[in-house]
This record gives C-alpha cells, sequence and structure tokens, in this order.
C-alpha cells in the first residue's frame, strides 16, 4: 500500500535535488562588471591576514610589509567588519596585460628592507602560527593553485593532474625549525577579451587572479638602479630566511604574467565556488535526504494510525466498559492546557525563535537565488544583522498571543524580556570574546564605533518593533483551546525512565541531527577554516528537512508523554524538541579536536564562545519549530475527541 506513495516521495526528491543542483551553481555576481583597456591600471588590493590555528585575522600592514605612499582604507559594510576584513590599497602596480618579469616592490630599489628584531620575531611567529594573506583585484581573491595526482592507474598520472585552489597564499614556511618568507610574489592574471566593434578599443575583464609565492635569498636578487630585478634559476636559488633573533635584510619583489581565458565575467567565481569536493556533497546529501524522508514517513504512518485508532476507541459513546477503562491521552484532558511555571520566559524564548526562523529562511532563501554572493563582501552577515532586527515585529507578536493564552498580564514586561533575553545574552558573550580579541590587537575586533551602531540598531530597531509587535499579539484573541482546564491539577503517575527528560533530550535529538550534519561540517569548514560557503540550494533544502523531522519528532515526543499522563509538555516540548542542538555541541567539540590545529587559550575561547553562541541560537530554532508543531497537534487530537 505504501510502495507507490513512496515511490512517487523519492522521484519528486529526485528532481528537488536536480532543482537545487543547478541553484546552487547560480549566483548573481552582485558588481557590474569594470572593462579595462590596455595599459589601464588593475589595482591590487590587501583584505586582511587569516589562520585556522588562531583564528585571529590581522590587517595587511600589521607586519612589515612594503607600504605606498598614501594608505588609504575602503569603507566597508557591516558584515566585512565584522568578518575582520580591512581592505588596503597597496604599492603593486598592475596595467592591464603588460608583463612584468620581476621589480623591487619597495622605494629604494639598492636598498634591502632591514627587519628589525622585533619585526622578525613577529613574522616568524605568524609563520610558525601558519598564516595566510589574502590580496584581491578588480574585486576577485587571489588563489594559489595546487597541483596533485588523485589515486589513478599508473598511465592516467602521467596524462592529468588534479587541479585545486587555495585561498589566498602562505606567508612563508619553515624548514628544520628555520623560518622562511615568501618574499617574491608571481601573479598570473587571466583576462577575458570582450567583443567590441571593429573601430574600437578591445577591452578586457579579469577573470581569475592566482600567486605563486616564492622565498629567493637577497644575494640571489640582482636588483639596478630602475627597480629591475632578475629571478634566479629555481635549481640555484635559496629561500630567504628569517632569523628572529637578529635583524634581517631582505628585497620584496614581484612579476606579473596575463592570460587569456575563454572564462566569461559572470563564471569567474566558479574557480573560488567550487574547492570542495562536490561529488562526496553529493553522495552525503542524498543519503541524508533519503534516510530522513523514509524515517519521516514511518513515524508519520505509525503515529496516524494509533491517533484513528485513538480516537475511533475514545467515540464510542455505545461501549460503557471500555470508556470506563480508559487510559492514555484523554485522561489529561483537564490539565493539557494548564499553564505552565514561568509562561513570560518560555513566550520570549519562543519569540526569539520566531524571529531567527523568520531570519533564517528569508536569508538562505534569498542566498539560493543567488543575491548574496561572495562578490558582493559582508553581504550575506550584513542582510542577516538586518533582518533580525526587522523580524523583532513577528517574533515579538508571536510572543505577545502566546503569553495572553498562557494567562500572563505583563505584556509590557514581557515585550521587553522578548526583546532583550536572548539577544542581550549573544552581545555579552561577543562583548567578552571582543575584550580577549582587542588584547590580541587583531582586526577581527569589532570596533567601539561599530558597536555603538550595534547597540543603537538593537534599542532603536529591534526593541521598538517587538514592543509593536507585542502589543498587538497581546491585544489579539488568545488561541482558542479545545477543552476547558480543571480547577484542581491531576496527579501526576510515576514515569518510566525512558520519559526522562534528558533521555527524551538525546533521543528526539538524533533524527534532525542526522538530516543536517554533514552540511553542518562545510558550514564548519567555511567558518573556521577560511572558505567560501555557497551550496545554499543544498542548505535550503537540508533547513526543509530539518523543520519537519523536527516538528515529526517532537509530535511523537508529546504523544508519548500525554499517553503516559503526563500533561507538563510546555516546557518539556521545547527543550526535548531542541535535543539536536545538544548533538551540534558534541560534534563542535570533535571538530575541534579532530580537526583544527588550535593550542592556544584565546583561539580556543573563541571558538566555543562563537560555537555556544551557535548552539543556542540552533536549540531556540528547532525548540520553537518543535514547539508549534506539538502545539498545533495537541490542540487538533484534543479537538476530535467527545468530552462528556
Amino acid at each position: 500500500m505504501a510502495a507507490p506513495g513512496a515511490t512517487e516521495r523519492l522521484m519528486c526528491l529526485l528532481m528537488l535535488l536536480a532543482l537545487f543542483h543547478e541553484t546552487s551553481s547560480f549566483y548573481v555576481p552582485g558588481v557590474a562588471p569594470i572593462n579595462f583597456h590596455q595599459k589601464d591600471p588593475v589595482e591590487i588590493k590587501a583584505v586582511k591576514l587569516t589562520s585556522s590555528r588562531t583564528q585571529l585575522p590581522y590587517e595587511y600592514y600589521s607586519l612589515p610589509f612594503c607600504q605606498p605612499s598614501k594608505i588609504t582604507y575602503k569603507a566597508e559594510n557591516l558584515g566585512e567588519v565584522l568578518r575582520g576584513d580591512r581592505i588596503v590599497n597597496t604599492p603593486f602596480q598592475v596595467f592591464m596585460n603588460i608583463e612584468k618579469k620581476c621589480e623591487v616592490l619597495c622605494n629604494f630599489p639598492n636598498k634591502p628592507v632591514t627587519l628589525t628584531v622585533e619585526q622578525s620575531k613577529l613574522i616568524a611567529e605568524r609563520i610558525q602560527e601558519d598564516y595566510y594573506i589574502h590580496l584581491i583585484a578588480d574585486n576577485l581573491p587571489v588563489a594559489t593553485r595546487l597541483e596533485f595526482y588523485s589515486n589513478r592507474e599508473e598511465e592516467e598520472k602521467k596524462k592529468e593532474k588534479d587541479v585545486q585552489f587555495e585561498h589566498g597564499y602562505r606567508l612563508g614556511f619553515m624548514d628544520s625549525n628555520k623560518f622562511y618568507l615568501h618574499n617574491h610574489l608571481s601573479f598570473i592574471l587571466y583576462y577575458h577579451r570582450e567583443e567590441v566593434e571593429e573601430n574600437q578599443e578591445p577591452t578586457y575583464r579579469v577573470v581569475r587572479f592566482e600567486v605563486v609565492p616564492q622565498s629567493i635569498k637577497l644575494e640571489d636578487l640582482k636588483a639596478d638602479e630602475k627597480g629591475i630585478c632578475m629571478l634566479p634559476e629555481a635549481a640555484g636559488s635559496a629561500p630567504q630566511e628569517i632569523d628572529p633573533t637578529k635583524n634581517n635584510q631582505l628585497l620584496f619583489t614581484y612579476s606579473v604574467h596575463w592570460k587569456e581565458s575563454d572564462i566569461k565575467w559572470a563564471s569567474r567565481w566558479d574557480t573560488y565556488l567550487t574547492m570542495s569536493d562536490v561529488q562526496i556533497h553529493w553522495f552525503s546529501i542524498i543519503n541524508s535526504v533519503v534516510v530522513v524522508f523514509f524515517l519521516s514517513g514511518i513515524l508519520s504512518m505509525i503515529i496516524i494510525r494509533t491517533l484513528r485508532k485513538d480516537i475511533a476507541n475514545y467515540n464510542k459513546e455505545d461501549d460503557i466498559e471500555d470508556t470506563m477503562e480508559e487510559s492514555g491521552w484523554k485522561l489529561v484532558h483537564g490539565d493539557v492546557f494548564r499553564p505552565p511555571q514561568y509562561p513570560m520566559i518560555l513566550s520570549s524564548l519562543l519569540g526569539s525563535g520566531i524571529q531567527l526562523f523568520c531570519m533564517i529562511l528569508i536569508v538562505i532563501f534569498v542566498a539560493m537565488l543567488g543575491m548574496l554572493s561572495p562578490s558582493s563582501r559582508g553581504a550575506l552577515m550584513t542582510t542577516a544583522c538586518f533582518l533580525f532586527m526587522f523580524m523583532g515585529v513577528f517574533g515579538g507578536f508571536s510572543a505577545g498571543r502566546l503569553y495572553r493564552t498562557l494567562k500572563g498580564h505583563r505584556w509590557k514586561k514581557g515585550a521587553f524580556c522578548t526583546a532583550t533575553l536572548y539577544p542581550g545574552v549573544v552581545f555579552g558573550i561577543c562583548f567578552v570574546l571582543n575584550c580577549f580579541i582587542w588584547g590580541k590587537h587583531s582586526s577581527g575586533a569589532v570596533p567601539f564605533p561599530t558597536m555603538v551602531a550595534l547597540l543603537c540598531m538593537w534599542f532603536g530597531i529591534s526593541l521598538p518593533l517587538v514592543y509593536l509587535g507585542y502589543y498587538f499579539g497581546f491585544r489579539k484573541q488568545p488561541y482558542d483551546n479545545p477543552v476547558r482546564t480543571n480547577q484542581i491539577p491531576r496527579q501526576i503517575p510515576e514515569q518510566r525512565w525512558y520519559m526522562n527528560r534528558f533521555v527524551g533530550i538525546l533521543m528526539a535529538g538524533i533524527l534532525p541531527f542526522g538530516a543536517m550534519f554533514i552540511e553542518l561540517f562545510f558550514i564548519f569548514s567555511a567558518i573556521w577554516e577560511n572558505q567560501f560557503y555557497y551550496l545554499f540550494g543544498f542548505l535550503f533544502l537540508v533547513f526543509i528537512i530539518l523543520v519537519v523531522s523536527c516538528s515529526q519528532i517532537s509530535i511523537v515526543m508529546v504523544y508519548f508523554q500525554l499517553c503516559a499522563e503526563d500533561y507538563r509538555w510546555w516546557w518539556r516540548t521545547f527543550l526535548v524538541s531542541g535535543g539536536s542542538a545538544f548533538y551540534v555541541l558534541i560534534y563542535a567539540i570533535f571538530y575541534f579536536v579532530n580537526k583544527l590545529d588550535i593550542v592556544e587559550f584565546i583561539p580556543s575561547l573563541l571558538y566555543f564562545g562563537y560555537t555556544a553562541l551557535m548552539v543556542l541560537s540552533f536549540w531556540l530554532l528547532t525548540g520553537t519549530i518543535g514547539f508549534y508543531a506539538a502545539y498545533m497537534f495537541v490542540r487538533k487530537i484534543y479537538a476530535a475527541v467527545k468530552i462528556d
């Protein structure tokens, strides 16, 4: 009986996956293309220095690199500031389609740069911490090409190499406990020639930006008075060592090579967005989706069949003996809608959960349509911040209406609690972490004016909107409960061990976590290892499955609880539905131990501080989804039975 339905569901799923695969590779570039003519300057800008070992970004000029005559920082949006980007000009002179074999970067070609002991020590420390430098040309990030042979047959190995790119380039490397700095950069820029009319000058667009970093000893770099240098042959050159115990002399040099490419401007980000192994991603996603859909189908069949049988039995008026011996969820009909303890806090948390849910749904959907591309730097985080502020009206409305349903009276205090409880915790944790980042002089520290601006947004936008929504929600008719509540509470029988709250959290969290733990790996890689994440088509699909699985597991858990004649389901459903957040925390610890090479205190504190915020937000989100699904289910089943 169930086979045709399952087949149809699987076919729909595969069609959805095909659609989302197309969507995930599409994006709106976000900025208008810049057309360059021959010899037009192409500005090279620096973004920041990053390391997955320290999680502390730094400004480019925090190290003693060559500086232009005037340092100019780009005006940045909120997302860029929060990410630690500090985009600044550099002294690299690059012109469209003009080759440069080797040129000294600093102003004194015959006079090497002298690094003091303090500067040398700082560079050696950054090399040891595995820092990468991020530059951009025409808004394209620089990438280092990595070529390697995959596990193929020997004959195929000779023919083809696999190519991958890593973001940025390494500051230097270590060998035998000695530090070597990459002081020569070979830029390889690819351009696409645009079609123009016969009499017009040809125009070009930059479509890829690669770099080959090299370490070349001062003695091997021969420079003349004009700053033109000669690169030594690779076999005969020695790397530029940085001795942290003394002054070091070196030259910063660079070369520029141009190559024509068939890649069009609209597809120029494809190289950066396909750096991860998509095949593994595909198999994992399909596996998770199929398993979750089948499990959800089984749970739905069990719950619907059992409920139909229960309701049919309860509604038999002629069978008096069965009604006398009835047990289960109908017995608690006089207490099931009894208001819980701390209704204000519960409604406030659920209001924040609705606020989060609306924000995440819109952000993922808009990103899936390609409107928050990586070329619009910081757009995703900026959009998320502003959306969370404006979604306060929906959070306040849902919290106000629920609070009135739970017989609450102090709506002003409830509105203030909704507007400040979750955002206050987030701001407090971020402020403490920010103090530690300030102490490290990292660009990841949020500047004081930005912090004031965020506070103004919170109290000037979010708080009034929450109050507005709460006012209208509280004035609206409360949710209509289908049965009356008794004056005297019913005694709750002793519960079995498996009805314990913590056991319920463990059981309920497995299914939603199973739906999204593969995607979680890619998200963690993007956050903690400075990768681009742009598979929003997959993410939207996973989010929908997460909502479905959270709702269904919450309904099952509340049904079992009511069958055990325990009517205290309000708080329990919210806590148990967020059980997958516990598994996210366990996974975050596993990721920290096995995937990251963090050993210092402050990077560890940052990791677990931001992870705590992520887990808290995920708990609020899944708890809210599960709570409202269970609430609708409880109202539905008690409306379906005849109560004497």
